[in-house]
C-alpha cells in the first residue's frame, strides 16, 4: 500500500486549482483552495478504497448495511486527514504554500444529512466500522437542504434552506451504474404463472430512479475505506409526451416533480397529509434502492438467494427503515419466486432492529389508507405478515384481546412500524442498559415475553477520533504526552490518565487547556452572537435537539430563578455563570419553538442588565451542528443532561462532554446511569426523580403541579413571569408553556415532564456546582477522572459488540 506522499500532494493541490478553476494559489479563493485540497486528499483515498473492496471480494466477506434516515457526518476534510495520519504532512505542505489548514477547513459546509443524536451515532458507527476493519455500507438519502439552517431573528427560530451543496461535494462519487427503480402508487394485479404460482404485478405506478452517491469512510491508520452510500432521485421519464399531447400538462411532469421533492429535506413537516406522504416516500425510496442493490451485489457472486443472510445483514437504525422487512419479502417473493415460508425465514435471519425511543408516541405509525395507496404491494405483504403473526398470538394466548391490541402491526387504522420491525427481525436492541430494561419491562413487554431471545442491549458510543483527537487537539496532545496514543484506537487505555488526577501540576495543565478552549469558544460567541462572555466563569452547556422531554425548559426556568435571586440579593455569594444552549426545534413543533424564543428573550434581558455585573450570561448558539459542537464540548465545564428520567434512550452528548472533561449534572436516565457507574456520585451532580418514580406517577395519572405553584413563591414568581410581560411585551407569547406546566390545556396532562417536581432538586445540584468549582484542584481532579473513565463509551466498543453478537462480521 502506498504511503502519503508529500511531494505528490503538493503537486496535486496546485494542479487541481489549475484543472478545476484555472487559477494559481495566489489567485484562488479560500473555497477554491478547499476544493483543490479536498480533491487531492480524495485522489489518495480512492486507491485505498479500491484496494479495500478488492480485498472484500477476494475474501467473500459478510457486509452490514446500516440503514438510517440520518448521517450527521460533520466536516469531512479534517477528519479524513487525521484518519490517514497525514495531519503533520498536510500542514507542512500547506504552510509551504502559504496556506493554513484550519482556515481551509472552515470553508467546508457541514453535510446536511442529519440533525440529532440518531444521525451522529450513525456517523460515529461508520468511523468505528472502518477503523476496526469491518465490511460495511452506511445507506441513507442525499438531502439537498437537510432539515434546515436555523436562523435566530428577534429571538425566534427561522428555518431557511441549508444549501450545503452550493459548491458541490468534492468527496462524493456518483455511481449511476448502480441506479435502481423505485415504484409508488398504482395497483397490484395477480396472475398465475405456468407452474400455478400466484404472481403479483404492480401497474399504473409512478417511479423514480434512485442514483447512489458514494462517500469514502476512512479507517484510522489502517488503509481501510468503507462507504457511505446516499441516494438521490431522478425522474424515470423526463417528460410524458403522450400526456402532454392529450392536454394533461401536470401529469406530463409529475414524475419529475416527485423526483425533485423526494430528496429535498430531512424530516418534512408531517403535521399534514402531504408531509406524511413525502416522509413515507423518502423511507421507502432509500430502503428499496438499498435492498435492491444489496441483493443484486450478493447475486453477482453467489447462486443461492436462500443463503443471503450468510453474507448480508440489514441493520435498521430506528423505525424509519422498517419497510426493509416488507421490501426484502417483496424481492424474494416476486423477483425470486420463493414460497412465503422460505422468504420469511430468510428475512427473519437478515434484518436487525435498533430501538431509539422509549416514548410510545415516537414509534412511527402510518395511516393505512396512505400506506396502502402509496405502497400497494408492500401493504399486501405487511397485511399477510400481520395475519400470520396474529394466528401465532391467538394460538399462544387464546382469547387475549389485549395482546392483539398491543402487538398487531395493523390496528386502529394504522400500520405500526415498530411492531413490524420486531416481528421481522432476529435482533431487537436498546441503546443503554436502563433503556433496554424499560423496553423489556414496559414499552415492549408483550414482545419480550414472546421473543425474549431477540432482545439485547448495545450501549451507544462516540468516536474519540472526532470528538477528542480532532475537536480538542490541545487536550489530545496533553493526554498522549502523558500516557501515549493507544487511546486513539483503544479508548479504555485512557484510564491511565487517572494516575494524574491528584497531581497538582497536571491539574493546572488541564485547567489551562480548558481555559484556552473557553477563550476559543468565547471568540466564536462574540463573533456570532455579539455577546462578551468571561472565560473565567463556569461554562454550563446544554446543546441538543429541542424537545420537551430533554427539558431545556427546566434549564431556562432555573436561570430565570437565579436572576430573580441576584436582583433580590445583589450581594449574594454567587460564582459567575455562562449558560450556553443550542439546538433546533422541528419546524412544526410549536412549543419547542416557543422555548427557543423564551431562552433568547431571557438572554436579552439578563445580558443587558448591568446591575448584576455580568454574573450571569445566557447564550443561544445559532444553527448548532457538528462543526460548532467541536468548539463547544472542549470548552464546557458543566454538561447538562437533564431529561426526565425514563425518557432518554441513551444520549451521546453526555459522552462527548465527559470525554472532554466536563462534569455531568443530570438525572439517572439513559447512559447517565452508566456514566454514574463509571465515575461515581462524587464526580457528577445527580438530581431529580428516578425512572421508577416517574413511571409510578405516570401509572396513576401524573401529579398536581398546581399544588407546587400555589405553595412555592419562588416557582410562582418564575411561572408568572412567563405571562406578565417580564421578558417579552407580548403577554401571550409564552402562554402555551405556562399552560403546559400547570395543566390548563384540556385533555393534556399537567407538566408531563415533571419540571416543577424536579425544580428544587435541580436548583440544589446547581448550588453544589457553584461551590465545587471554587476548589480548582478538586474540580480538575473530577474532570480528569471523567476523561479517564470514558473508555467504555467509545463507538469502537459498541461496534465490536454489534459485530460479534448481531452481525457476525469478520475483520479484514
Amino acid at each position: 500500500m502506498k504511503e502519503f506522499n508529500k511531494t505528490k500532494f503538493k503537486y496535486n493541490v496546485e494542479n487541481y486549482l489549475k484543472i478545476l478553476f484555472r487559477k494559481s494559489i495566489e489567485e484562488a479563493s479560500e473555497q477554491q483552495i478547499f476544493q483543490a485540497v479536498s480533491y487531492s486528499i480524495k485522489e489518495y483515498i480512492v486507491d485505498l478504497w479500491i484496494e479495500t473492496h478488492k480485498e472484500y471480494e477476494s475474501r467473500d466477506v459478510k457486509f452490514v448495511y446500516y440503514l438510517s434516515m440520518e448521517f450527521l457526518m460533520g466536516r469531512v476534510l479534517g477528519n479524513m486527514i487525521i484518519n490517514l495520519k497525514a495531519d503533520e504532512t498536510v500542514r507542512e505542505v500547506l504552510e509551504e504554500l502559504g496556506l493554513n489548514l484550519n482556515s481551509i477547513e472552515e470553508e467546508e459546509a457541514d453535510p446536511a444529512l442529519g440533525n440529532g443524536g440518531l444521525g451522529r451515532l450513525a456517523a460515529c458507527f461508520l468511523d468505528s466500522l472502518s477503523t476496526l476493519g469491518y465490511p460495511a455500507y452506511g445507506c441513507g438519502i442525499r438531502y439537498k437542504y437537510g432539515m434546515f439552517e436555523q436562523k435566530i431573528e428577534n429571538g425566534f427560530q427561522i428555518e431557511v434552506p441549508d444549501n450545503w451543496l452550493k459548491y458541490g461535494n468534492p468527496f462524493e462519487m456518483k455511481r449511476e451504474e448502480y441506479a435502481q427503480e423505485v415504484k409508488f402508487g398504482g395497483y397490484v394485479r395477480m396472475e398465475r404463472d405456468g407452474e400455478g404460482r400466484d404472481k403479483f404485478i404492480q401497474e399504473n405506478y409512478q417511479s423514480v430512479i434512485a442514483i447512489p452517491y458514494d462517500i469514502p469512510i476512512v479507517g484510522y491508520g489502517n488503509h481501510i475505506v468503507n462507504t457511505l452510500r446516499i441516494w438521490d432521485a431522478k425522474e424515470a421519464n423526463t417528460f410524458n409526451l403522450d400526456s402532454f399531447d392529450k392536454g394533461d400538462y401536470l401529469k406530463a411532469v409529475e414524475e419529475k416533480n416527485l423526483a425533485n421533492t423526494i430528496c429535498e429535506v430531512l424530516y418534512p413537516n408531517d403535521n399534514h397529509y402531504a408531509g406524511k406522504e413525502l416522509r413515507l416516500k423518502q423511507q421507502y425510496f432509500f430502503v428499496s434502492a438499498t435492498i435492491q442493490r444489496a441483493v443484486s451485489k450478493y447475486m453477482e457472486n453467489h447462486k443461492d438467494i436462500r443463503k443471503i443472510h450468510e453474507k448480508v445483514c440489514f441493520q435498521l437504525n430506528d423505525t424509519h427503515p422498517t419497510v426493509t422487512v416488507a421490501e426484502l419479502m417483496r424481492i424474494l417473493l416476486d423477483d425470486y419466486n420463493l414460497s412465503w415460508e422460505e422468504a420469511w425465514e430468510i428475512t427473519n435471519k437478515t434484518c436487525a432492529y435498533t430501538n431509539h425511543t422509549i416514548m410510545t408516541e415516537a414509534l412511527e405509525k402510518w395511516p393505512i389508507d396512505l400506506f396502502s395507496k402509496l405502497l400497494p404491494r408492500i401493504y399486501q405483504i405487511v397485511d399477510e405478515i400481520n395475519r400470520r403473526f396474529l394466528l401465532v398470538v391467538e394460538s399462544r394466548y387464546p382469547g387475549d384481546k389485549l395482546k392483539i391490541k398491543n402487538m398487531a402491526i395493523l390496528y386502529g387504522g394504522e400500520v405500526r412500524m415498530a411492531n413490524l420491525a420486531i416481528i421481522g427481525s432476529f435482533s431487537v436492541n436498546g441503546v443503554a442498559k436502563i433503556h433496554t430494561e424499560i423496553l423489556k419491562e414496559r414499552e415492549l413487554k408483550d414482545f419480550y415475553e414472546m421473543y425474549s431471545e431477540k432482545f439485547n442491549n448495545k450501549t451507544n458510543g462516540i468516536t474519540q477520533r472526532r470528538f477528542l483527537l480532532h475537536g480538542n487537539p490541545l487536550l489530545a496532545e496533553w493526554i498522549s504526552k502523558k500516557i501515549g496514543d493507544e487511546w486513539i484506537t483503544n479508548l479504555p487505555a485512557i484510564k491511565k490518565i487517572a494516575d494524574y488526577a491528584e497531581d497538582m501540576t497536571a491539574q493546572k495543565e488541564f485547567m489551562d487547556i480548558k481555559y484556552k478552549n473557553k477563550i476559543r469558544l468565547a471568540d466564536y460567541i462574540y463573533k456570532h452572537n455579539g455577546i462578551e462572555v468571561d472565560p473565567n466563569s463556569i461554562f454550563d452547556v446544554q446543546v441538543k435537539r429541542l424537545h420537551e422531554y430533554k427539558r431545556q425548559l427546566l434549564n431556562i426556568l432555573h436561570i430565570m430563578h437565579l436572576y430573580n435571586q441576584l436582583k433580590k440579593y445583589p450581594d449574594m455569594d454567587f460564582y459567575p455563570r455562562t449558560f450556553i444552549l443550542g439546538g433546533k426545534a422541528s419546524a412544526g413543533y410549536k412549543i419547542a419553538k416557543a422555548i427557543i424564543k423564551l431562552i433568547n428573550s431571557v438572554a436579552d434581558v439578563i445580558n443587558k442588565d448591568e446591575s448584576i455585573n455580568g454574573k450571569i450570561k445566557v447564550v443561544f448558539i445559532e444553527n448548532y451542528r457538528v462543526s460548532n459542537a467541536e468548539l463547544i464540548f472542549p470548552a464546557a465545564d458543566v454538561s447538562e443532561q437533564i431529561s426526565t428520567a425514563s425518557k432518554e434512550a441513551s444520549g451521546t452528548g453526555n459522552m462527548k462532554f465527559m470525554l472532554n472533561g466536563a462534569l455531568t449534572v443530570g438525572t439517572m436516565d439513559g447512559a447517565n446511569v452508566e456514566i454514574f457507574e463509571e465515575v461515581g456520585e462524587e464526580n457528577m451532580f445527580l438530581f431529580g426523580l428516578s425512572s421508577k418514580e416517574v413511571m409510578e406517577y405516570e401509572l396513576h395519572g401524573g401529579y398536581d403541579p398546581k399544588e407546587i405553584y400555589d405553595s412555592d413563591a419562588e416557582i410562582q414568581l418564575v411561572l408568572d413571569q412567563l405571562i406578565n410581560g417580564c421578558y417579552f411585551p407580548d403577554h401571550g407569547l409564552f402562554n402555551d408553556i405556562y399552560k403546559s406546566l400547570l395543566g390548563i390545556h384540556k385533555n393534556e396532562k399537567a407538566d408531563p415532564y415533571f419540571i416543577l417536581k424536579d425544580f428544587h432538586s435541580y436548583e440544589l445540584a446547581q448550588r453544589k456546582i457553584g461551590k465545587a468549582y471554587r476548589d480548582t484542584g478538586a474540580w480538575a481532579k473530577s474532570a480528569i477522572i471523567n476523561v479517564a473513565k470514558s473508555g467504555k463509551f467509545s463507538s469502537d466498543r459498541t461496534i465490536e459488540e454489534y459485530a460479534a453478537e448481531i452481525w457476525k462480521l469478520k475483520k479484514i
